[in-house]
């Protein structure tokens, strides 16, 4: 179907002209005064219309500017002589798309045209995609029933239309991301900005100009101003994932940007200004890295004024089978595939199932699930990878770390911890005995279990292990 376009000139010569450039693509209706232009406007919603600036009665910009307000999709180009191209650029400031001086040249009107429409299309595009990215985030579409989950909702909501700095915590794969962009589309920033950062993602040789961009020259491969992320958010909301991952000369300068709102480039003199709310999150604990002093405690609490936690899914078990048909519809719509369900068995199989890797590793095998059950209606137990039907059993330290579900950190620290109490099992918790066989003194036997949080098991009947004895 061919775009219309509105021709409005009193000159009868000028609108043929237009005419047969134009028509061969695109469909054209005329007016001959600011009257009927407008009648004909309001009539046949034209795409796109070509308005001279000087019109029998009245002025193209009075034209103009009932025109903009009845309509802000519809692109203006204003057609001038040369003597009045200044009128025809003050006319963009009111809205005009172009202008188009007399005599025009034909390709450039045929480009100018193209230019206009495209542009046109572009933006009712983004349009559409911020309005389905919005709903996309909106609170009714947040997955979970369970009371944890309704908590964080309430908070989201209470929380979203603000500038307040809010930190998400929990382990890996439990969505801190999408609760970062439903607090964004949820607020009156949603029209603006979200950029997301992981800062473990980034070698410390490169985060500060990551977060606040260099100027040309500042280092060897500065070749180029670069724009950091805080400038690209600007106005809207900066998510930095990981933050206990930054340095501590990183974290000062986040902590003068928080404070100040203003920063400089790597390399700059001038300070920059910003109006960004920030949004962090981290699997660590941070109040452990402050008594460590490895985080500074002032950024802490200046990112810690909100605090949501996210607890990992097998802590809400009811929200499994939710989540499950919410990924199995996900990935029916991408790929129009007939509607499918699960088996009671395969629902009781991923509901026993302990989820190391949380709502990220649910995605995954859901995933899977979706491509082995293709050409069948219902999803069975036998379309589930091997781990979930073998008792349901949670893969090894070594599996979790090397499948980025659990941090190496936390692999050794649990592996220690097994190892501690199996050999303070063996010895019958005598813990002299213990540090013996593990080849340490009972001092730091005694610490290592202070640390990982050991403590002594409880008496009371026959079968109860006995007390930790120092001899």
């Amino acid at each position: 179907m061919k775009k219309r376009v509105l021709l409005i000139d009193d000159e009868a010569r000028v609108r043929a002209s237009l005419k047969t450039v134009l028509e061969p693509t695109y469909e054209t209706i005329q007016a001959a005064d600011a009257q009927e232009g407008l009648d004909l406007f309001r009539k046949e919603a034209p795409h796109l219309v070509l308005l001279d600036v000087i019109l029998p009665g009245t002025d193209g910009l009075s034209v103009l500017r009932t025109l903009r307000a009845e309509s802000r999709t519809a692109p203006i180009i204003m057609l001038t002589g040369t003597k009045s191209v200044k009128t025809a650029v003050d006319a963009m400031k009111f809205g005009a798309a172009d202008y188009l001086s007399k005599p025009f040249d034909v390709e450039e009107l045929r480009l100018i045209v193209e230019r206009a429409l495209t542009d046109q299309e572009l933006q009712r595009e983004v349009k559409q995609l911020r309005a389905q990215v919005v709903q996309r985030y909106a609170f009714h579409n947040l997955i979970g029933k369970s009371p944890s989950m309704q908590g964080i909702y309430i908070k989201i909501e209470q929380v979203a239309d603000s500038r307040t700095t809010v930190l998400i915590t929990g382990e890996s794969g439990t969505g801190k991301e999408l609760v970062a962009k439903a607090l964004h589309y949820n607020s009156g920033r949603r029209e603006r900005p979200f950029i997301a950062l992981n800062c473990a993602a980034l070698p410390e040789t490169l985060i500060e100009s990551e977060l606040f961009g260099h100027e040309k020259g500042s280092f060897t491969d500065a070749t180029a101003r670069r724009v950091g992320q805080f400038e690209l958010a600007n106005t809207g909301t900066l998510f930095l994932d990981e933050i206990g991952d930054l340095s501590a000369m990183t974290q000062a300068k986040l902590l003068r940007v928080l404070q100040e709102r203003e920063f400089t480039r790597v390399g700059g003199v001038q300070s920059i200004k910003v109006d960004v709310r920030i949004v962090t999150a981290t699997n660590k604990n941070l109040e452990e890295l402050v008594r460590k002093g490895q985080f500074r405690e002032d950024l802490y609490y200046r990112i810690n004024v909100i605090g949501l936690y996210l607890p990992p899914l097998r802590e809400r078990g009811e929200d499994v089978p939710l989540l499950a048909k919410h990924f199995l519809a996900k990935r029916i719509e991408e790929d129009n595939r007939p509607p499918q369900e699960f088996s009671k068995d395969a629902i009781d199989l991923l509901s026993r199932y302990p989820w190391p890797g949380n709502v990220r590793e649910m995605e995954n095998i859901i995933e899977q699930a979706f491509i082995w059950s293709k050409g069948s209606d219902t999803i069975t137990p036998e379309h589930l990878p091997v781990i979930l039907k073998e008792g349901s059993r949670p893969t090894s330290l070594r599996d979790d770390t090397l499948a980025g579900r659990l941090s190496l950190e936390k692999a050794v620290m649990e592996f220690e911890r097994e190892i501690i109490l199996d050999a303070l099992k063996r010895t019958n918790y005598i813990q002299t005995h213990a540090a013996n066989l593990l080849g340490i003194s009972r001092r730091m036997l005694k610490y290592r279990m202070d640390t990982l949080g050991i403590g002594r098991p409880d008496q009371g009947t026959s079968t109860d292990p006995p007390a930790f004895a120092e001899e």
